[in-house]
Formats: structure tokens, sequence, C-alpha cells
């Protein structure tokens, strides 16, 4: 049985102290939702999202349960009745920018007192967090975790009774909740989890302490939520996990390469991605189904995070240089044509600048069309965050500059190649800096601009590479099909 953290009722506010159960459990939350609805019929909620594709998934799920209780979205913070931070962790930044966002919103609520403020997300799961918010932001009135995002419904009810914080978090995940409403923002591709949790504890990563161990989907729940998404439209799915590698371990009886064939079956959907996947567990049945899924698009992210091997055995990453560098091999292969990306972490605790030219050279060999790129940020918990670091901040900065120089010169030249290529286009909508541009993304998930009617939204189009941008390619509809690339 799940138990909630203990929070002292006097300094915390209301702790409700109700274990969830552990085993799976379908619920018809959607009942739930309309036995509270008068808490939300003619309100307006807003939820301000941080974080990775996980976080945006769970919003798209709060989402969908306000909206089974009557709250409608709002346009503006002065608009909303119920405002949520469904917050990030990895980075300390990110923390600091989400307390900044909520002290900005003191006013409006003294202002307007019956207006509900929650934070939730993997912030919530962190106990220094939620001794800050006792302490510094009491106008908060409601406090949930990762582990429990199911009972949004009553704890919605719960602050809006209540004149003091409520306060419910468990300390690990309970039961497997399937069924819950989503409220997606696009029609055209859709993120579905498979997985929940992380068993890696790399030594910089929060993620097992917010998310808890490993838990997967049943894969006829998974296929058949793809099945409802191509009914409703959908033309693409990317299945989530903190390590999608792993699915099934829990299981016993299906792997990932399992369920990304069954995937692949699924009539309707046109194209399939998956993220994130570690190097340590990428076998080489997952790469044949890759290689023969028709769907399965031809990228995969691949974070390797250092070039060094000693860097990679203090952040427990569980492979070494050489054997990243012989699975890219394997991939490249097997699957012509692939799309690789990665992350990257600079300043490591005892990095040395050896150490760190060992990470330009991987990179230079590799030549990954994109790197997401990052300066340690040590988290409190976390095995990282006791270990020496003596190298100084300008230090690590100079390095960022120099690995950014050296994968923005590789991005730009690998996308100088598609220049007069035609390649297929899923065309999601518009542009999001320009309404008159519409823009898609080729199967190996590189961003293309294109001028063209707005009906060609949710069509797989095959469009002419006229120009190369460092991030971007710019495309105008071709006539044929004839000769497309991925």
């Amino acid at each position: 049985m799940s138990e909630l953290i203990s929070i002292d009722v006097q300094n915390a506010g209301t702790a409700y102290h109700r274990p969830a159960p552990a085993d799976r459990e379908r619920v018809d939350y959607r009942a739930l939702a309309r036995e509270v609805d008068p808490v939300g019929r003619g309100k307006r909620y807003l939820i301000k999202t941080y974080g990775c594709q996980m976080n945006e998934h769970d919003s798209e799920i709060m989402a969908g349960m306000l909206e089974e209780m009557g709250f409608r979205p709002a346009s503006s913070e002065e608009e909303a009745d119920l405002i949520l931070f469904n917050t990030c962790a990895v980075r300390e930044n990110a923390e600091e920018k989400v307390f900044g966002e909520i002290g900005r919103l003191k006013p409006l609520k003294l202002r307007h007192p019956e207006l509900i403020l929650g934070l939730c997300g993997c912030m919530a799961q962190e106990e220094s967090v939620r001794a800050f918010v006792r302490d510094k932001f009491p106008y908060i009135d409601v406090v949930f975790g990762t582990h429990n995002l199911h009972r949004l419904p009553e704890l919605v009810v719960q602050a809006a009774e209540s004149r003091e914080t409520v306060f419910e978090v468990w300390d690990r995940p309970g039961r497997m909740v399937e069924n819950l409403p989503k409220l997606r923002k696009s029609g055209v591709k859709a993120w579905v989890n498979i997985q929940y949790g992380c068993n890696k504890y790399c030594t910089y990563c929060i993620v097992p302490f917010t998310r808890g161990r490993e838990r997967s989907r049943l894969p006829e729940d998974v296929v058949e939520e793809v099945r409802q998404l191509a009914r409703e439209g959908f033309k693409e799915v990317t299945l989530l996990g903190q390590n999608v590698n792993d699915y099934g371990l829990d299981l016993g009886t299906v792997d990932f390469a399992d369920l990304l064939r069954a995937v692949n079956e699924v009539p309707g959907i046109e194209r399939i991605r998956f993220t994130t996947s570690n190097p340590w567990n990428f076998t080489d049945k997952l790469i044949d189904v890759i290689a023969g899924g028709e769907k399965i698009c031809e990228h995969i992210h691949l974070p390797v995070q250092s070039g060094n091997n000693r860097i990679l055995k203090r952040m427990n990453r569980g492979y070494t240089r050489e054997a990243y560098l012989e699975l890219v091999h394997k991939i490249r292969e097997r699957i012509p044509g692939v799309s690789l990306t990665t992350d990257i972490i600079v300043g490591f605790p005892g990095e040395t600048e050896e150490q760190f030219l060992d990470t330009l050279d991987l990179v230079r060999q590799v030549e990954f069309d994109n790197a997401f790129t990052f300066l340690y940020s040590p988290r409190k918990g976390t095995a990282a965050a006791r270990m020496k670091d003596d190298t100084p901040a300008e230090e690590k900065k100079d390095r960022l500059r120099r690995l950014m120089e050296v994968q923005y010169e590789i991005s730009r030249r690998h996308n100088e190649r598609m220049v007069g290529q035609v390649v297929e286009v899923l065309v999601e909508g518009e542009s999001k800096t320009n309404p008159d541009v519409l823009a898609g993304r080729t199967r190996t998930n590189k961003l293309v601009l294109l001028r063209g009617p707005k009906e060609l939204a949710g069509r797989l189009v095959p469009v002419r590479i006229t120009e190369a941008q460092t991030w971007l390619l710019r495309g105008e509809p071709a006539p044929v099909l004839e000769g497309v690339s991925p």
C-alpha cells in the first residue's frame, strides 16, 4: 500500500491521509468528475506546464478531468478561477522560475481570494519544496504530486472548501489508473504513456525520486488507446516513458520491441515515434523492429550525456563510450538515413578539460542531427550533489559554448544536404510564429515550414526543400511523391 508523506497539519494546512491501492484499476473518472461538476460549472482554468513531454501529457490529463468537471479554458490569468503549476524538478532554474511566477500572482490572489492556486508535478514530490511552500507561499491552495494525479477532481473540491493549504503527496506510486480523460492540444499527433518512473538512478537525476520506480502499462491498454486515437483521426503517436527500453521488464511477458510491433499494426496511424531511450538496453531486436516497421519513424533520441568513460561511470550511465559508438554504428547500418539526436551535460562534477574534449570528439564522430546541451545542475538528494565540484562556472560556460558551436555547424551542414530533396512532411498546422505559414515534420523529425492551404493540416505532403537553417527547413509542396525521402 502506498502511504502519504506526513506533513505537520498546523504548519502545512490540511493533510488528507488516504493511501492508494497498489493494484491496477480501471476507473470511470468521468463519472467521478460529474459528481463534483458544480465546482467547475461556469468556471475557467489555466494550466502552466514546465518540463518534458511527460509533464505536457500530464497537463493534458488534468485538462481532461477539469473539463469533465465543467471547467473551461481561461484565456488569461485574470479570467481564471483555477491556476495549476505543473512543474519540473530536473534543473534548479526551472524551480526558481516557478516560484517567481507564483510570487507574481500574489496580488491577483489578494484581489480574488476565491481563485484556487495549485502546485503539482515533480517539484511537489520534493520535501524541501513543500517546506518552502509552507513557509513562503501560504496562499497556494492545493499541492499534489506525480503519483496521485487521478485525484485532481477531489482535491479541487477540498481546496475550494478548505481555508488552509491542502497537501496530498504520495511517497510512492499506487494503483495504475486507466481511462483518465485527456484533452489533447492537437488533432494530428498525440503522446501515449507506456511506462512511468525510472530505475536507473543516474547520479545527477532527480526523476527516480519524483516519478518512482518503473511501471509498465499493459500492452492491450496501450494498443487500445492508439486504436482510439486512430478512430479520432490522429495520424502520429509518440510512445512516452522515462526509459522506453525498459518497457515490460516488470510484466515479464512483453518488451518494448513487441509493443512497437503491435502499435505498428494499428490501422489509421501513419507515424510512430518514441522517447526517451537509454543506450545501455537498446537491443538488436529493437533495432530490427524499428528498421522493419513501416510506420516507425527513422529518428532515435539517444542521450549520451558524456563522451568520457570516467564521467559516464560517475554518472552511473551503465555503458561506455565504446559501447555507445558501437550501438550508433549498428543503428546506422541497419536503419539507413536514420536521424540521431542526444542529450549532453557539460560541467559534471570533476569533469576536466581533457574529459570534455572526449565529449567534443564523440560529437564530431557521431554527427548528431541535433543535441540538447545543458550545464550540470545539482539536485539535492542525488548522489552527484555530494560530489566535489571545483571547476569554475565560467569555464563550464565556455565549454558549453564550444560544444554548441560544434553541434550548430553539424546540424546546419546536415540540413543543407537536404536542399533540393523532396521529403514527406506531416503538416501539423499553423506555425507558432506566423499563421500564414504551415509547420510540419519529416519522418526524421526535421521541422519544415511551408506555405499552402490550411486544409493540408493533418495530411502527409511531399515537400521540396528550398532553404536550410540550423534548426529548421523551408520548402514548398511538390507535385509528385516520386523520390520522396524521410
